[in-house]
């Protein structure tokens, strides 16, 4: 779990309509999260960073923007929680692949049908008297 001490926030004015509220408050939140420095384990590291996301800056830093609410606390909770989604999609392994060779009687098949394919084709050639 990523705690508040890890991130680095900046407040930073919203975008979009919102009338004068949007040019005078600044509720919208950069976070910045450096992987390299953080606490999380080795092998979740090396899967963020090898992640082609372009929220993750060459230096291994991940900048998010939040600017859905009007309140900043709201948009720094929904910045931390979109940042949990992040490093929790790398920690799921994928399961390991075994090679498997196909069997006999579906070779078998695979074969069949190419013959009837091959025939098939051969009908539609010029007809010869």
């Amino acid at each position: 779990m990523i705690t508040a001490d890890q991130v680095e926030f900046s407040a930073i004015r919203a975008q979009g309509p919102g009338g004068q509220n949007v040019n005078k408050v600044s509720s919208a939140v950069h976070l910045r999260f450096d992987i390299g420095a953080s606490v999380l384990p080795e092998h979740i590291k090396e899967r963020l960073l090898a992640l082609r996301d372009q929220r993750i800056t060459k230096d291994g830093v991940v900048v998010l923007k939040a600017q859905q609410s009007r309140s900043q606390e709201a948009n720094k909770e929904d910045a931390l929680r979109r940042l949990q989604e992040l490093i929790d999609s790398v920690a799921v392994l994928p399961p390991v692949r075994r090679a498997t060779r196909p069997t006999r009687s579906a070779q078998r098949k695979r074969l069949d049908g190419k013959a009837r394919d091959g025939e098939r084709k051969q009908l539609r050639g010029k007809v010869s008297f």
